[in-house]
C-alpha cells in the first residue's frame, strides 16, 4: 500500500524549487503525492492548517509536517 503525501506550496520560486527537488524525489512506489497550490486553491488552507503546517513549502507525510525552507507563512495566503 502507497503512502500518501500532500505538498503544500504558493507558487513562489522557492516553492517551486522544492516541488520539483523534494516532492519529486519521493518514490513513486511508495508514495502517492499530492501537490496542492494554496495560493490557488486557498479553500485547503484549513486542511494544510489542521495537518500543521504554517508556512510553505512543506510536505507532509502520515500526519507529520515538515517545513522546506521558508517560502511564506500560511497567513500571507489568507
Amino acid at each position: 500500500m502507497k503512502t500518501q503525501a500532500t505538498f503544500y506550496h504558493a507558487g513562489c520560486p522557492v516553492c517551486v524549487a522544492a516541488e520539483q527537488t523534494v516532492a519529486g524525489a519521493l518514490d513513486p512506489v511508495r508514495y502517492v503525492v499530492e501537490v496542492v497550490h494554496l495560493g490557488e486553491k486557498k479553500d485547503r488552507l484549513p486542511e494544510a492548517e489542521s495537518a500543521g503546517v504554517k508556512s510553505v513549502p512543506a510536505l507532509v507525510i502520515d500526519g507529520q509536517s515538515f517545513h522546506i525552507n521558508h517560502g511564506a507563512e500560511l497567513s500571507a495566503l489568507k
